[in-house]
């Protein structure tokens, strides 16, 4: 699924990395512990989460993750956002929920990252 699939089904808004919506990813994960992140994301994927700190970009840069969704309208600070612009990653938010905004990209097609493979 396009990056830009996600902003509007999502109706999130793109706070970095809007040159970069026709990215593809192949999987969502949803998790607010990044410690999970490591442990069971393998493919690029997009991650969505509640968290927003510094550890979350670094975190997604170390398992190859371009975009990052952030929940419940969280923004990132402009610190994290320059940080992302480094890593050339695509930061958005949505006012949605965690559990709405995992829900309605499942609907629309977008498979989960699977933990029990």
């Amino acid at each position: 699924m396009k990056l830009s699939q996600v902003k509007d089904i999502l109706k999130a808004e793109v706070v970095v990395g809007e040159e970069f919506l026709d990215r593809e990813v192949n999987s969502a994960f949803g998790s607010d512990l990044m410690s999970d992140v490591l442990a069971f994301v393998k493919d690029q994927a997009l991650l969505l989460t509640g968290l927003v700190n510094g550890q979350v970009i670094r975190t997604a840069e170390m398992m190859d993750i371009k975009a990052i969704v952030f929940v419940r309208g969280k923004k990132p600070t402009e610190e994290i956002a320059e940080l992302a612009k480094e890593y050339s990653m695509v930061i958005m938010s949505t006012d949605y929920t965690l559990y709405p905004s995992c829900g309605k990209l499942y609907c629309a097609g977008l498979v989960p990252k699977e933990v029990l493979d």
